[in-house]
């Protein structure tokens, strides 16, 4: 049976800072990402199994990477823990604020090296995690491909 990739797009809306940056980012901002998971497999070949023909339901890749990633992102702040701005993420907490502290600087390059241990760990055995696209802006996006790591 052929190796088929299969790809879900999902949004979510996240603001960040670029703690020490020398440009417009190191103010408190947000992107409407666009984040493309592709995984890769063999589609199931027992006529019997409810998902026969598929090589995982898009459904349940949905459920890991919103549980993983979309739900805890998607209107969240993320900071870098170990920056000054942890000052301002406990503000932003003590006023109701949904904030997320990473041990990373959270740019699109750092933050698909993070969605893809974490993607990886809830991938059944049979599954490989082939890539993913984190788009930042029309125009800007992060790809990390587990060929390359």
């Amino acid at each position: 049976m052929s190796t088929i990739r299969i790809t879900k797009q999902f949004n979510f809306e996240t603001g960040h800072a670029l703690y020490g940056y020398d440009g417009k980012c190191k103010n408190v901002h947000g992107h409407s990402y666009k984040l493309s998971v592709t995984v890769s497999g063999k589609p199931i070949d027992d006529n019997t199994n409810v998902k026969f023909g598929m090589v995982i339901d898009f459904g349940d890749l949905k459920k890991i990477v919103n549980e993983e990633i979309v739900d805890l992102f998607d209107h969240a702040t993320v900071f870098n823990k170990n920056t000054p701005h942890i000052e301002l993420a406990k503000e932003l907490k003590d006023r109701g604020h949904h904030v997320i502290l990473v041990d990373y600087q959270p740019t699109s390059e750092m933050m698909v090296i993070d969605f893809a241990k974490k993607i990886k760990k809830r991938l059944p055995n049979n599954i490989k995690l082939h890539s993913i696209k984190l788009q930042e802006t029309d125009t800007s996006f992060a790809e990390w491909y587990a060929s390359e790591n």
